[in-house]
């Protein structure tokens, strides 16, 4: 089991599921109309609804009811976190195949290829992310600081910085399955077979052996003229 693997499918997964959050979330924006604490009302806008809320409690949503009227920068923000988040699911699951403790996916040459296309969806979700969630903060800042924008300025919501942080677990979780695959092209270590060291005791015998065959084999020497007296 490759703890590189395990690492790259925790970052990836948990990256999916902070895209998954931001995406679904209403808090893409923010801002707040407060003469004091108790009669404070927030106004939230998302992909999908625009929120009000007070301090007393109150909350109430409203969707977006056409696409067509919706500000080009949604539309395009709304593609990207759809695209990251289908990225990101395809990516998991590819992942669960490429992973050496499965049973499934092959070979591991075959497993290798499935971890490196699971990290190569991951960091694509990441940047469909990454860049949905900049272009979004990037209007949001232009329009803050334009002293001719007279219309009502937001902040940055909680969901942007959930998308920024679920991209980057996607990418670092996408480059970990890239890199881990060089575990599968290790050369496989040699086995030598330990016999132990030869003992003086063994070593001896053998050589006393030896001169008892060699006494055996010249009969003329054990009878010499002294064996006769």
């Amino acid at each position: 089991m490759s703890r590189a693997q395990i690492s790259a499918l925790v970052f990836g997964v948990g990256g999916f599921g902070a895209l998954v959050a931001a995406t679904a979330s209403n808090e893409w924006k923010v801002t707040t109309r407060a003469s004091s604490v108790i009669t404070a009302t927030w106004v939230y806008q998302g992909l999908w609804m625009n929120c009000a809320g007070n301090a007393l409690g109150s909350f109430h949503c409203r969707p977006h009811f056409t696409i067509f009227k919706v500000e080009g920068y949604i539309q395009a923000c709304r593609g990207l976190m759809i695209a990251a988040v289908s990225l990101g699911f395809f990516g998991s699951i590819f992942a669960l195949f490429g992973m050496k403790c499965t049973k499934v996916g092959g070979s591991d040459k075959a497993k290798a290829k499935i971890a490196c296309l699971a990290g190569i969806v991951f960091i694509l979700s990441g940047l469909c992310s990454m860049t949905g969630c900049s272009l979004y903060a990037n209007k949001i800042t232009t329009e803050f600081f334009d002293p001719l924008f007279v219309e009502q300025k937001y902040e940055l919501g909680a969901a942007l910085f959930i998308g920024w942080a679920g991209a980057s677990l996607c990418i670092i979780g996408g480059v970990i399955f890239c890199f881990s695959i060089s575990d599968n092209h290790k050369p496989p270590r040699m086995g030598y077979a330990y016999n132990g060291a030869t003992s003086v005791l063994s070593s001896r015998t053998k050589y006393h052996g030896a001169e008892g065959d060699f006494k055996t084999t010249n009969p003329s020497k054990q009878f010499d003229k002294n064996a006769y007296v």
